[in-house]
Order: C-alpha cells, then sequence, then structure tokens
C-alpha cells in the first residue's frame, strides 16, 4: 500500500466511526420514540375506560400502563423492552446535549436535551423497578403527595413547591401552545411523506401536543394549589389529574376528549420514530 493510500485509509477512520456513532444514535432515538407512544396510548386508553365507567381500580398514569402490559402473554419481556426503549430515549437525549453541534444547538436547548435526559432516564429506571418485580413505579398520585410534603417541610419549602408548580404550568402551555403552532413539523422529515400523511401526522401531532400540554398544566396547577395552601393533599399525580377533568361542567366528557389525545399523541409518538430528523 503506497503511503497516500494508507493516509486515505487513516483519514476515512474517522469519518467511518462518526458514522457508526450517527447511526448507533439514531436507532436508539427511534427506540425512545416508540417506547414513548406506547405509555402514552394505554394511558389514554385507560383513561377512556374510566372516563366511560369501565375503568375499575384501573390507574390512568404509567404505573396502570405497566400492569396492563404485566398482565399479557411475555409481559415481562415486553416491560424489559419498554426499559431499553426509554434508556435509548436517555441516551439520545444526553448525547444531543453533550454532542450535538450547530448554530441551533444553543445553551437553552442543550439544557432542555439535558433535562429530558434525566427524566427519560427515572421514567426507565421507574419502569426496571417494576420490572423487577418491586411492583412499584414512580408518577403515582400517593408519590406525587410525598415528594410535595417532603418539600413543604423544607426551609423555603413553599415556596420550591409554588415555583415546581408555576414551572410545570409553563412546560405544559409551552407544549400546548408550540403543538398548536405546529412547531414539530420542522423536526419531521416531511418531505418524503404524501401530502395525505403529513395531514395526518400534523393532525396527530397538534390534538396529541394539545392535550399533553393541557395534562401537565393542569398537574402544575395543583402543585400550585398545594404551595398556596399549605396542603400536599392537593397535589396530584396522572391519574388523579386526569380524573379531575370529570369534575368540569363537561364531566367525563372532557375527560374521554383529553384521554382520546393522549392516544393520539402516542401515535404521533409511532410517527416521530418514523419520520423525524435524528
Amino acid at each position: 500500500m503506497s503511503s497516500r493510500a494508507h493516509g486515505r485509509s487513516r483519514a476515512s477512520r474517522p469519518s467511518t466511526r462518526r458514522s457508526v456513532e450517527k447511526d448507533t444514535l439514531t436507532t436508539a432515538g427511534r427506540a425512545g420514540f416508540v417506547a414513548r407512544g406506547i405509555v402514552y396510548v394505554l394511558i389514554g386508553v385507560l383513561a377512556v375506560r374510566i372516563a366511560f365507567g369501565h375503568g375499575g381500580g384501573e390507574q390512568a398514569d404509567r404505573q396502570g400502563a405497566l400492569h396492563q402490559i404485566a398482565a399479557q402473554p411475555f409481559g415481562t419481556v415486553m416491560l424489559w423492552a419498554l426499559v431499553v426503549g426509554f434508556a435509548c430515549m436517555a441516551i439520545w437525549r444526553a448525547a444531543r446535549a453533550l454532542l450535538a453541534r450547530g448554530p441551533h444547538r444553543k445553551v437553552g436547548s442543550r439544557l432542555l436535551d439535558g433535562g429530558r435526559a434525566v427524566f427519560y432516564a427515572s421514567v426507565c429506571w421507574g419502569i426496571a423497578t417494576y420490572a423487577a418485580g418491586s411492583g412499584e413505579s414512580s408518577g403515582g398520585n400517593a408519590q406525587s403527595q410525598d415528594w410535595t410534603a417532603s418539600a413543604l417541610k423544607m426551609a423555603g419549602g413553599r415556596i420550591l413547591v409554588g415555583l415546581a408548580g408555576l414551572a410545570l404550568i409553563g412546560v405544559g402551555t409551552v407544549l400546548a401552545v408550540r403543538a398548536a403552532q405546529r412547531r414539530f413539523l420542522k423536526q419531521l422529515n416531511t418531505g418524503v411523506m404524501s401530502r395525505r400523511t403529513r395531514e395526518v401526522v400534523t393532525g396527530l401531532g397538534v390534538a396529541g401536543g394539545v392535550a399533553r400540554g393541557t395534562v401537565f398544566a393542569t398537574a402544575g396547577i395543583f402543585v400550585l394549589v398545594a404551595a398556596v395552601r399549605f396542603d400536599p393533599h392537593q397535589a396530584k399525580g396522572m391519574d388523579a389529574t386526569l380524573r379531575s377533568f370529570t369534575d368540569t361542567p363537561a364531566g367525563p366528557w372532557l375527560l374521554a376528549l383529553i384521554a382520546v389525545g393522549l392516544i393520539l399523541f402516542g401515535v404521533f409518538s409511532f410517527a416521530s420514530a418514523r419520520w423525524r430528523r435524528l
């Protein structure tokens, strides 16, 4: 081999390595969106059942979704597949926070991706704990109240809980507004979609994103009320937050509408796994 050919071979190695790393992270991201979609679809289905009085003792949250999966044939295998999926999502988000380059990768974007990586890592840990046999996962109503009670006991805890509630309201509002504005289309490879597919995916993203943001913002309102009243029992997890929609003048129909929105967001997550630019 000539020295020139040898030099070209050495120069190509970093490029090949970067290509492999990119493909690996892309696969991880897609697996993560599939896992997210499964959980949201199941939560939405459970919420629909509750809205029409068929939920029984079911919970319309991550815990309830895991119960449903565990009850199926090969349920444990499916639970561990979800663990892998959310681990992949956490890794992909962490890589975006630390490694992604470009003018759009500003400090705010990196911090946001870092926060999401921590969140999905916690979800992964909760599901792994459940799959390993503890029968519990994070995110339930009792746990939300326990966390709120612990925070309220701290020095300045009331302020911290209030800020957490405001932050959650802000996150939910931003999620809903961005969905309504169809900002998510910038992240999708719409050029390869047919016109009909793009219309369907857009509808899924708008309806699902608004419903998801509404749930987040409503949960934040309950946390804020807990801080104002100095009462941790005012805080609610996803199940109790969803059930609270039945206390509105619209009754169970509002819960049903939100529940369908969560199902649509789950389907949108599947579409993201297929068409998102990663």
